[in-house]
């Protein structure tokens, strides 16, 4: 706390603090750096030995909290009396309620101008880094003070979720979380932490549930990108804490790369960076056409060049050639190459989550299982979110004979990734599960959810087909295994016999519900 005669001297000796400040921070490495805010007043103030008080101290006090890192705020009395005495460049934040303050404030940021030095600034992330997100504490709006740490603790476990997307670098809670009041708006905190998204979030009570409600945020422009509600019961508001972050943490990094992806086609080709060569590739993948392979192909290729190193790139060559390996039924020089890769990822970041998963679905795809469960248990270790791996290990535990063990994995991962691109072949798996425990309704409710996301994935309808039987409703199922045969001229039991189930009497029983239609 310091006093000043002038306002007008207040302020350059803010700026000279700030510089200093900022040279010195400047020379130590990011875990030694101080940041300071400072915040301006101008009004009377009660002197008691060395101690000043009053309502003008305390608004003071109330505005450096506005402040960006290594910035300064003044109150609007302030700036009526510098205004016209410098060359600084002011923001006006508007009028902002203060805590203890009867009356709103009108705030201005101060950065200095014209000849004199001005004050080092926040550097906007650079084109070749990818772009960062930060996660504001969440608001609790349910009138129970006991429980914010419900909103809280959700927050903290999305800022761990996201830190496990590699690709991804998240603003740490310490940061973040200095930002309990939202009066500065998305874009002067995007702008304060250097983040590009911001993810913030509400709970509040309705009737008797509570609803979480969370935003994602670009904060460029302030465009809300997404938004979702989460609701439980009064009596079950622990599971919001307990369920729901994975949830969050999956969801965000799928909305983050799409935003990501589109952004990359406002960028000219050739100056695309390594990570947004990675992105326009990943955008193509996903349209599964011949033609996108080959664009997505060539975007890793230019990507590599030019950072032949980078785990992210390796990453997406190992899933380029599984998932070409999969079109190709297994093949064998394709899943080499996906080891291959997987490999000098882990060389590069044994914490990456993906370079595990992959090599534990080319375990499943060479019929072993077992040794999958090891690769899967890796990366859901690392990454509990990552929908894929559970998907896997579904997978692993369906083959090994386990469906009952294999059914909660599938749901986790379409909860987790209620809305991927590869949805349907989740279902699929799920769908088998359910026909290898019985469970016929479920197989054919779960079937219909997969065809409707992929109407000409052969697997899905052919499990139906075999559900339909059973269930007793064969007419359906010949009308379905019309369907089929008009789809799938060419297929043969031989496609089903490919899956390398540990114990062939489930294939043998998948082929048997079929051919009763």
């Amino acid at each position: 706390m310091a006093e000043f005669g002038a306002p007008i001297d207040a302020m350059r000796a803010a700026f000279d603090f700030q510089e200093k400040i900022a040279a010195l921070n400047a020379s130590v490495s990011d875990e030694m750096r101080m940041p300071f805010r400072v915040g301006i007043n101008t009004g009377s103030v009660i002197v008691r030995d060395e101690s000043l008080y009053g309502d003008d101290v305390n608004i003071a006090a109330r505005i450096q909290e506005l402040a960006p890192y290594d910035g300064l705020a003044i109150s609007e009395t302030t700036w009526h009396h510098v205004k016209d005495k410098t060359a600084a460049r002011f923001t006006d934040l508007g009028e902002q309620i203060l805590k203890n303050i009867a009356l709103p404030v009108r705030i201005f940021t101060a950065t200095r101008g014209g000849e004199g030095a001005e004050v080092p600034r926040r550097q906007e992330a650079s084109a070749a880094m990818p772009p960062s997100v930060a996660v504001l504490p969440f608001h609790n709006e349910s009138g129970d003070r006991e429980l914010d740490y419900v909103a809280d603790g959700i927050a903290e476990d999305v800022i761990q979720g996201l830190s496990n997307t590699r690709w991804l670098p998240v603003i740490a809670k310490s940061s973040s979380f200095q930002f309990r009041s939202k009066s500065l708006g998305t874009r002067m905190i995007g702008s304060a932490l250097g983040a590009r998204y911001i993810v913030d979030g509400r709970l509040a009570r309705a009737n008797t549930y509570f609803v979480l409600k969370v935003m994602l945020t670009d904060a460029a422009n302030g465009r809300l990108i997404w938004s979702r509600e989460f609701k439980r019961r009064a009596d079950e508001v622990a599971l919001l804490h307990d369920e729901i972050g994975g949830m969050i943490v999956s969801m965000l990094e799928k909305e983050v790369e799409r935003a990501e992806q589109a952004r990359t086609f406002q960028v000219p080709w050739e100056s695309l960076e390594t990570w947004q060569l990675v992105r326009r590739g990943r955008w193509h993948m996903q349209r599964r056409s011949r033609e996108d392979m080959a664009l997505a192909f060539e975007c890793f290729e230019q990507a590599q060049a030019k950072d032949p190193n980078s785990s992210a790139v390796l990453n997406e060559f190992a899933w380029w050639y599984f998932w070409r390996a999969w079109l190709r039924s297994g093949d064998s020089d394709d899943l080499d190459k996906v080891v291959e890769y997987s490999r000098k990822s882990l060389l590069m970041d044994s914490q990456d989550a993906r370079p595990h998963a992959y090599l534990g679905v080319v375990a499943i795809m060479r019929g072993q299982p077992k040794m999958a469960l090891a690769h899967l248990s890796e990366a859901l270790e690392i990454n509990p979110s990552f929908a894929f791996a559970h998907s896997a290990m579904g997978s692993a535990h369906l083959l090994l004979g386990q469906a009952v063990e294999a059914i909660p994995l599938f749901q986790a991962a379409s909860r987790l990734s209620p809305f991927d691109i590869y949805a349907f072949h989740n279902l699929g798996e799920l769908t088998a599960a359910y026909c290898l425990t019985s469970q016929w309704d479920e197989a054919i409710k779960t079937a219909d959810r997969s065809l409707s996301l992929s109407p000409g994935y052969f697997y899905a309808r052919f499990l139906k087909i075999g559900a339909l039987a059973r269930g007793g409703r064969l007419e359906e199922a010949r009308r379905e295994l019309s369907i089929f045969r008009t789809r799938h001229p060419d297929f043969t039991n031989a496609r089903i016999e490919w899956i390398p189930f540990a114990n062939a009497s489930a294939k043998a029983a998948l082929i048997s519900n079929f051919e009763l239609a």
